[in-house]
């Protein structure tokens, strides 16, 4: 055989098993005399399906924890191997958008004797899917390429033994290759995130082992944590066009590289890259017609971000914030950690830390020149706030400067929201937050990263078109 394809479970994303369940009794009914040995079963057998499972185990079967979904894994990938001419190619298909499921794949898929040499993601979702429906979902399904590491004669190679420090060297560059090209494509976020496994892979797979200098064997989940770490940093490089990501504080740089691992939609993630790759030059539309601006690029469909868009699982938040050296246990002021999800918190839901009141709240929905009612309540709800909260506030009407830029940023974007535009006018100029241009920087990654139509778009959108006005 010269080629295979393969397109294993999907770690726990899918009960296979008990999905079939519902075709398996009506065809039951309809050919089970006529083919009794295929319909022995009251149901679909289930206690060796290969998915990860944390329920209790079905009759007579095992608990379907990691250490089994890796183990079956192997075992299936591995005779797989077997089956292919040492010089074919195989193709492996997979699509999670958590950490664990990919390191349970890639564990077996190098353990059962394969090296990864490419990995190509392919617009297989439908974005109006039911399971795409207000929730953060990979666009595509990751095409693993990769070939056996065998000797011509079909054994196993075991011989290679790679140098840990080489590998790691190795690593950035690899990445550096693939991300700007991915970007050009229209691959961006968590997409391109996993789009950069395969060559990252390639340099790690092609040894038996990896090791450091003790003589210590290096595991895939170590060598992965430096994979997220270079391809975090690397993303951040883009979005950061002509500027160096590491003048920013971790807040920002969490921010930022949190929306950008959430753009996986395939349209606005190609607006996204393209908005990332070419930054605006000149003034911008005022506020009242950033509204009619994202509507021509969603086609005249406001787009609603969902609560959930703000969400990724836990340990890939982690991931990320380890890679650009930043703790989420210390960013709670930018993001809040719920049960195993982590959920980056909307500017408005900042207002408290920002502004000292508790419910304070941005407007939403449409903003329209003629209506002034939902504005003139929030800006209501801040003067509230900045009556309660004397301590630390300078004069009426103005914030007490944030600690980081991208709390002034934030400052100014609810300012602009709440139409205080002498409170905006004073706090950029008189108190000289936009002297820093940090904060310009910022704030306009900030508006490529933002999806269209939401608020914070539209409110990052009309502090940078008092820009020029300003004399910045």
């Amino acid at each position: 055989m010269a080629y295979l394809v393969s397109d294993p479970p999907y770690y726990d994303a899918v009960p296979y098993a008990a999905l079939s369940d519902f075709c398996y009794v009506w065809l039951k009914r309809a050919v089970g005399q006529i083919h009794p040995d295929l319909f022995a079963t009251e149901l679909t057998p289930k206690a060796e399906e290969c998915i990860m499972d944390p329920g209790p185990p079905a009759e007579g079967g095992v608990n379907k924890d990691r250490e089994y979904f890796e183990t079956t894994m192997e075992a299936a990938l591995a005779d797989a191997r077997r089956t292919l001419k040492p010089d074919g190619v195989g193709a492996v298909i997979f699509a999670h958008k958590g950490t664990a499921g990919w390191e349970a794949l890639l564990n077996a898929l190098v353990n059962a004797g394969w090296t990864v040499t490419g990995s190509w993601p392919i617009d297989t979702e439908r974005a109006s899917r039911m399971r795409a429906k207000d929730s953060a979902v990979l666009a595509s399904s990751v095409h693993l390429v990769c070939r056996p590491r065998e000797n011509p004669d079909g054994s196993l190679r075991t011989a290679e033994v790679g140098d840990w420090r080489e590998v790691l060297a190795e690593l950035p560059r690899r990445v550096h290759e693939w991300m700007p090209r991915l970007a050009r494509e229209g691959i961006v976020g968590a997409d391109a995130i996993f789009a950069c496994l395969g060559p990252a892979l390639e340099i790690f797979s092609r040894y038996a082992r990896v090791e450091k200098a003790s003589g210590e064997q290096v595991s895939l989940r170590e060598y992965l944590e430096h994979v997220w770490a270079a391809v975090s940093q690397e993303a951040l490089r883009m979005v950061f066009e002509g500027a160096d990501a590491s003048g920013f504080e971790e807040d920002a740089r969490l921010t930022a590289m949190w929306l950008w691992t959430l753009s996986t939609n395939a349209e606005g993630g190609r607006r996204k890259a393209e908005r990332i790759r070419q930054k605006s030059e000149g003034t911008r539309r005022e506020a009242e017609e950033d509204e009619e601006e994202a509507d021509e690029e969603t086609g005249g469909r406001s787009f609603r971000l969902p609560t959930s868009a703000f969400c990724l699982e836990y340990d890939t938040a982690r991931k990320i914030a380890q890679g650009l050296g930043a703790h989420l246990e210390s960013l709670t002021s930018v993001m809040a950690v719920e049960g195993e999800t982590a959920r980056l918190l909307p500017v408005a839901e900042r207002t408290k830390a920002l502004f000292g009141k508790d419910e304070a709240a941005a407007p939403r929905g449409k903003r329209k020149k003629k209506d002034r009612q939902m504005k003139m309540s929030f800006a209501e709800q801040l003067e509230q706030a900045e009556a309660e909260t004397e301590t630390g506030r300078g004069e009426k009407g103005m914030p007490k400067v944030g600690r980081t830029t991208l709390d002034r940023v934030h400052q100014a974007m609810i300012l602009f929201a709440a139409g205080r535009s002498e409170a905006l006018r004073r706090f950029l100029v008189e108190e000289g937050v936009g002297r820093d241009g940090r904060f310009w920087t910022l704030a306009q990654a900030l508006s490529a990263l933002y999806p269209p139509g939401t608020g914070e778009k539209r409110w990052v959108d009309g502090v940078l078109a008092r820009k020029k006005g300003l004399g910045f």
